[in-house]
């Protein structure tokens, strides 16, 4: 459970393959993904990549671009251009999609020509024509596309597989899928080790995409368990770097779908209570840390962060005692010199008084 690098005395061989470890690494901030409810406003200049397909970067990426019968991994949104109608969005399932270069969908294939322009990483608003989007007559079933609409589409390629014959997902075997996740995985872990925590993402994500819910819900017996070694500890890698990235909801996000398969799972249980204690949900932070402990009662990182926990808390109450001793004291104080003030209202009532006296009597003597 202990996440530093440091720290760890001699982490076992198969810690190193399953799970990265993370607090003693530096921290890297990352750009979470836009709101999406309207297209991105991009500044760039334009790459016109075909009569009806031009591309603004929105962040640079790296390595080579994907070449025909590549399946790459990709999320992106879409909206029709005249009405920025939004029709679809892969980054709300958390999964991304596939799509092999020269074996795409016809009302794809200007999301496909921009996609092989793209290096891993990379993302960028797409503006595609209706000849190559959905058509002269659009789609009126899912997703909805009104008829002869221009198409926007903000998009990120995770990465890319370069096959020859394009194989894709679905027609590999149980064993192929599992395995290439597996690669995915460790390169990931590599890269992560390297503090290069966007690209370590990238493969955790797409070794996330080999083990969609499609495939996931057809596996039982040792093939589920084969695929759930490899997809849970992606998710709580992703749930590692996000926090890193000061990225809590996303983090939490991910923990939130290892706890649907295994609800014991200490290490994301840990890592979510992470997140929600930097959100300031210590309340909720402080029982998942307990739970944590429940399930691995020796983790001497989740004592740590139960006594962090504690400790703010503690602060917090201080802070609020001292505010209200001062509130109380300033009242007290306010009182004090009300007091003080009535008493020299009287005494100078008093004297008024008396020297109203004398001045009469001297008159009476007078007369």
């Amino acid at each position: 459970m202990d996440e530093s690098l440091e720290q760890q005395n001699q982490p076992r061989a198969e810690d190193q393959e399953n799970e990265i470890v993370t607090e003693g690494s530096a921290v890297v901030h990352g750009e979470p993904a836009q709101d999406g409810s309207v297209p991105p406003k991009v500044d760039s200049e334009a790459e016109v990549l075909g009569e009806k397909v031009s591309k603004q970067i929105i962040k640079e990426g790296h390595g080579s671009k994907p070449s025909k019968y590549s399946t790459c991994f990709l999320h992106y949104r879409a909206w029709t251009k005249n009405t920025q109608h939004k029709f679809e969005d892969t980054w709300q399932e958390q999964q991304p999609i596939e799509l092999v270069l020269g074996k795409e969908k016809k009302e794809l294939a200007g999301l496909a020509i921009g996609v092989s322009s793209m290096k891993s990483g990379e993302r960028a608003l797409l503006h595609v024509g209706w000849e190559l989007g959905y058509g002269k007559d659009g789609n009126f079933s899912f997703p909805n596309v009104a008829p002869m609409a221009d198409l926007l589409y903000e998009v990120e390629v995770i990465g890319f597989d370069e096959t020859k014959e394009g194989k894709a997902r679905s027609d590999m075997t149980v064993e192929e899928r599992i395995g290439a996740a597996d690669r995915r995985k460790m390169d990931g872990n590599s890269l992560f080790m390297e503090d290069k925590l966007e690209e370590a993402m990238q493969q955790y994500e797409m070794a996330i995409a080999y083990m969609g819910d499609d495939f996931m819900f057809q596996l039982y017996g040792k093939y589920q368990d084969m695929a759930l070694a490899v997809k849970n500890p992606c998710h709580l890698n992703m749930a590692a770097c996000l926090i890193k990235l000061k990225r809590y909801d996303e983090a939490i996000g991910h923990c939130n779908i290892v706890l649907t398969e295994e609800e014991k799972n200490p290490k994301a249980l840990f890592r979510r209570g992470k997140a929600k204690a930097e959100l300031g949900q210590m309340d909720s932070a402080r029982e998942d840390f307990r739970k944590a402990q429940k399930y691995a009662p020796d983790d001497m990182a989740i004592r740590r962060e139960l006594r962090a926990v504690a400790e703010q808390e503690k602060a917090v109450y201080q802070k609020q005692k001292e505010m209200y001793k001062g509130i109380f004291r300033g009242k007290e104080e306010s009182g004090a010199k009300a007091k003080s003030t009535n008493w020299l209202i009287v005494l100078w009532q008093w004297l008024v008084s008396l020297f109203c006296r004398i001045f009469r009597r001297q008159r009476v003597k007078a007369d």
